[in-house]
């Protein structure tokens, strides 16, 4: 199957891929189990990335103040839709740290090469239970009807990838409004089209330049990296023990016998070692993960007693709601628990969208260009 790029069907992209979704429906679950669990270190050169906040690892300091989380995703995949609000709260923890890089790396999750599925209203179906069944580890909102099977993770990653050209912010509430036209609307963007219109809209965003760059060799390149990367995972992940989580995130193997980050794993390494973190993970993981290689740059990970209410080391300063929906634009009720504070909600002029999994709340100003609640245009005069 060759997914609408805009580009020959020849051209090379990384081979064959099937996605994590039908992989796990067909159960590739025979793999050895070697017992490797939670978070790991181990040592490595760190590779050159191109950060999504900065400059990458090999063009820092060589010191341990150095730290790099690298974040394997697709704007398309469930499991790192359910864990948004847990990112979201790192990635406030660490702000405006300079001496912190987080950089996303698109995995492609449906690849062009995977097979047409024989019953298209069949395999939705499926999918729309396999969504439901992770929504209710998650609690993250999902379609009240879904469409179709995504056709590829190829669009939606080269607009998330040239969006970074035009700003962290940006490129953040990019792939936010690319996550949310298949989990929100049911309508997944995976053709250049598509993915351009999910993100119509967003502010800062030029429009004009986003369409070029991601029709472009140089962002084409970044993501067969990304794609490439992304199939080089950490022995660690090669096995791990299932534990407390409903999907621990061991690699998944791929059609040619090699392996790929399940998603999302986030790799945070110094360059001195590393973390990783795999599958769905509570926010405790993550916080360890850090300061373990952060010593002398971020709070020392603590272990308040069990029925303490103490929050974690790395807790970030929980917003007001008013001002946390002006920051993020649009908020799960999961996300509203992890980012704001205990006063009152919903904000004054919060637009609330229902979904079939709890609502997602919106700005004011959001919902007025938001594909889920904008007004649409006029019809075109025949």
């Amino acid at each position: 199957m060759t997914p609408d790029t805009g580009r020959p069907a020849t051209e090379p992209t990384g081979g064959a891929e099937v996605s994590e979704d039908r992989e796990d429906h067909e159960d590739r679950s025979a793999r050895k189990d070697h017992e490797v669990a939670g978070h790991h270190e181990a040592t490595e050169a760190p590779a050159d990335p191109n950060s999504l906040d900065g400059p990458g690892t090999r063009d820092l300091p060589d010191t341990l103040a150095a730290l790099e989380i690298v974040e394997y995703t697709d704007p398309l995949c469930p499991w790192a839709w359910g864990s948004e609000p847990v990112f979201r709260r790192l990635r406030a923890a660490l702000a405006g740290d300079d001496r912190v890089r987080w950089r996303r790396v698109y995995c492609i999750l449906f690849d062009h090469d995977d097979d047409p599925a024989p019953d298209p209203a069949a395999e939705t179906a499926w999918y729309a239970r396999y969504v439901e069944d992770i929504s209710a580890h998650t609690h993250a909102p999902r379609a009240l009807r879904l469409s179709r099977v995504a056709a590829s993770s190829w669009p939606a990653s080269l607009v998330a990838k040239a969006a970074e050209a035009q700003g962290t912010e940006v490129a953040d509430w990019v792939l936010r409004r690319l996550r949310e036209s298949v989990f929100v609307l049911g309508d997944p963007a995976d053709t250049p089209e598509s993915a351009l219109a999910a993100v119509a809209g967003v502010p800062g965003l030029d429009a004009h330049r986003l369409a070029v760059d991601a029709a472009s060799p140089e962002v084409l390149a970044r993501v067969r990296a990304d794609h490439a990367e992304a199939r080089r995972p950490v022995a660690e992940v090669l096995s791990v023990r299932d534990g407390d989580s409903p999907h621990p995130g061991a690699a998944k193997e791929t059609p040619d016998g090699q392996h790929r980050y399940a998603l999302p794993t986030l790799l945070v390494r110094t360059a001195a070692g590393h973390r990783v973190v795999p599958g769905w993970r509570p926010y405790e993981e993550y916080v360890a993960a850090v300061t373990e290689l952060s010593r002398g740059l971020l709070p020392a990970p603590t272990t308040p007693h069990p029925e303490s209410t103490a929050p974690p080391a790395l807790a970030p300063t929980p917003l007001p709601p008013a001002t946390a929906l002006t920051h993020y634009r649009t908020l799960t009720d999961p996300e509203r628990t992890h980012l704001t504070d205990a006063t009152s909600w919903p904000p004054p002029g919060a637009v609330r969208m229902d979904t079939a999994n709890g609502p997602l709340w919106l700005h004011p100003d959001e919902a007025a260009v938001h594909p889920a609640t904008a007004p649409s245009p006029p019809a075109a005069r025949r």
